[in-house]
């Protein structure tokens, strides 16, 4: 037996007990007289002591001959400590060792394994096996883990059966790319890694399971951001016989669950808010709603007055940034910067202040008088100390500038808390997208999403008036579910495949499975995908996804721990009757 309690279990009623611990150790403070040593394992750190009083002379010199991380085996007796730490559960106790085993020796580790590491994260990505050592990684994963138990355990009470799809399947040109795997059984030919089980869970539907749901692992090859990965978990679902309603309502109650499980928070019915409003008034889809800044649309009160920036714009819209007049020129100009950086890519900012003074005042002066410009803050619906910043250009860009800069000023002013929840849903989207470059109708969502009943009737006049039976469920500025009911009529299915430009041969080379499965009753059905990694992180207070996953990859798609991907053996590619012809 190579422990009888973990090392976060001990505490004053274990007093003069005889136990046996094992570990890693984490710090050593050698007094020489005696020395204390911190014994770590997954559930907490012990406290062992080695006293020259009461400690043989053999004892005391090969605990001197202990290093940071080795693993040891301790058996001792439970004492109380002179010296408490109330910070940690075992902090009433310590072990007077009796007994030392070294299990296995460690090299000195590239960066200190403790809460605060001098470890970067690049070298903590390639040394993750270390770094999920510590209790603020260990923490996450065990948090992760608490999550996927409730939610299983929420689905399953409400009647939804954990179904298992392939990981192995066939490439569809929709959506970002695939990750493609060569077939050596069949040359030439390859797997697709799913991006979802999107087809999967229909035929699901079809085959009568009602209500299916899976924790999956999905895979995207596209552009990454400190948000995403090329692998990431969904929490997957359908239901059949159901209407918006019906889908929204089952999760709008599994979030209101899992927030109020683990922060006690309570939430009456979601907000809901239109796609065209979210875009009107926060210049995305995905709105943070735990403050203000709404934007406000200036056209018809600053054009005309031979300020050619504002004259030549599409659109000129800002925001009230409450109590912030007090901002120095020094301030202004960093955030002018800010929004010039290429990422942003915004030509300039103008700003005006209402002063606590009462003073009203921009740096536009030369373009608009004092009474021009009390129009332009009443309609802000600013008061005394509040700083107004303005942009405009393109309608699309523009509103894509202003609603990065809300952001960055919600994070600089400490509006987006990590322990204030906002959830809404955003409905009505379009169903399509129009492409200039290809000249084509792309999905909005996926080609299976069911326009909405009353816009059925567009695809055939208007079809980029129609709207998407869909629905996002945001969480504090994230997406972190979205679905839509879908498609079951093989005939509305169809025509869907002609507006996005399949031909008929196409689209029955990509779904025939699915519009073969069409025509043996499919019943109504629609469903939700979460974000899994993304909801984890949020309910947790933070917002980047890697820190929750086990082995994530880098920026660049890597994993720099095993150092993949990586060329193959000219062995396996001859197996799987492939030549490489890089580009140079």
């Amino acid at each position: 037996m190579f422990r009888s309690h973990t090392n976060g279990e001990l505490s004053l009623q274990h007093l003069n007990e005889e136990v046996t611990l094992s570990g890693w150790v984490q710090t050593i403070r050698d007094k020489g007289f005696m020395i204390w040593i911190d014994l770590r394992d997954r559930y907490g750190i012990t406290q062992l002591v080695f006293d020259q009083d009461r400690s043989p002379a053999e004892l005391m010199e090969n605990a001197k001959k202990l290093g940071r991380e080795f693993v040891i085996q301790v058996t001792g007796k439970v004492i109380e400590r002179v010296s408490k730490n109330p910070n940690i559960p075992t902090g009433e106790i310590e072990i007077l060792v009796e007994k030392l085993e070294v299990l296995n020796e460690s090299q000195l580790p590239p960066f200190t394994i403790e809460d605060e590491t001098d470890g970067g994260e690049e070298l903590r990505m390639k040394y993750r096996y270390l770094d999920i050592r510590r209790a603020p990684v260990r923490d996450k994963l065990i948090f992760r883990h608490k999550m996927a138990q409730k939610v299983r355990n929420y689905l399953s009470d409400e009647g939804f059966i954990e179904v298992e799809t392939p990981v192995l399947i066939k490439s569809t040109p929709e959506g970002a790319r695939d990750f493609v795997v060569p077939s050596r059984m069949n040359p030439g030919q390859f797997y697709a890694l799913p991006q979802s089980p999107q087809t999967f869970k229909q035929l699901l539907m079809v085959g009568g399971m009602d209500k299916y749901f899976q924790i999956v692992k999905c895979f995207r090859d596209e552009d990454l951001r400190a948000d995403r990965q090329p692998e990431f978990t969904q929490i997957d679902c359908e239901m059949a016989f159901v209407e918006q309603e019906d889908v929204m309502n089952v999760f709008e109650g599994m979030t209101k669950t899992l927030i109020k499980d683990i922060t006690g928070q309570e939430f009456g019915t979601f907000p809901r808010m239109t796609f065209a409003d979210a875009m009107q008034k926060y210049g995305n889809d995905k709105p943070d709603i735990r403050f203000g800044m709404e934007f406000v649309e200036l056209n018809d009160l600053v054009k005309g007055k031979d300020f050619k920036i504002f004259d030549d714009a599409e659109l000129v819209v800002g925001i009230n940034v409450e109590g912030c007049a007090d901002y120095t020129r020094k301030q202004i100009d960093e955030l002018v910067d800010w929004v010039k950086r290429p990422q942003i890519g915004a030509s300039g900012m103008i700003w005006a202040k209402f002063q606590n003074d009462g003073v009203k005042t921009s740096s536009v002066n030369k373009f608009y008088n004092e009474e021009d410009l009390a129009k332009i803050i009443e309609k802000f619906g600013a008061k005394e100390g509040d700083l107004m910043l303005i942009l405009s250009g393109n309608e699309h860009k523009v509103r894509t500038q202003l609603s990065a800069l809300r952001m960055e000023l919600g994070n600089r002013l400490g509006l987006r808390k990590g322990d204030v929840f906002a959830p809404l849903w955003v409905v009505d989207f379009p169903l399509l997208e129009f492409d200039e470059e290809s000249g084509r109708y792309h999905a909005m969502h996926h080609p299976f999403t069911s326009p909405k009943p009353e816009d059925i009737h567009l695809l055939e006049t208007a079809p980029g008036k129609a709207r998407a039976n869909a629905y996002d469920m945001v969480l504090n500025g994230n997406e972190i579910g979205g679905g839509s009911i879908r498609i079951f009529d093989k005939d509305l299915q169809s025509r869907m495949f002609d507006l996005l430009g399949f031909s008929k041969e196409e689209a029955e080379a990509q779904f025939g499975f699915l519009m073969n499965a069409f025509k043996y009753g499919a019943p109504p059905h629609g469903g939700l995908a979460f974000g899994f990694d993304r909801l984890v992180a949020i309910l947790d207070g933070n917002e980047v996804i890697r820190d929750y996953i086990a082995f994530p990859k880098n920026n660049s798609g890597r994993d720099v721990m095993i150092d993949a991907p990586a060329a193959i053996a000219d062995e396996q590619l001859d197996e799987l009757e492939l030549q490489l012809n890089l580009k140079a």
